[in-house]
């Protein structure tokens, strides 16, 4: 079980993961990336048309849940509180760009 960063499923609808990030005891990230990747590969997500995450995270963590699922999964996007929509980062979906403001 990871220790330093959760991440878990929050919602599952029409092919897209809305996913949950949260830190957990205090760490440096080396190790809180780790967590991170070990929390995620523990959800056993195959892919589907589209990711989305929610919460926090540091720059590292959010570089390398990207990489681990960016070819899983069509887009990935993630929260945005200012603009209250997600932000598309990675998108191999024709009808997405890196930019995009998805709900």
């Amino acid at each position: 079980m990871a220790e330093y960063y959760q991440v878990g499923i929050e919602a599952v609808k029409d092919g897209v993961t809305t996913l949950r990030l949260a830190f957990g005891a205090p760490a440096l990230n080396d190790a809180i990336v780790r967590d991170a990747l070990l929390a995620l590969s523990a959800l056993h997500r195959e892919g589907g048309r589209g990711v989305r995450f929610n919460g926090p995270a540091s720059l590292p963590v959010a570089m390398a849940l990207s990489h681990a699922v960016a070819h899983l999964f069509g887009f990935v996007a993630c929260f945005d509180p200012k603009l209250e929509k997600y932000v598309v980062a990675v998108s191999h979906d024709p009808s997405l760009k890196p930019g995009d403001l998805i709900d």
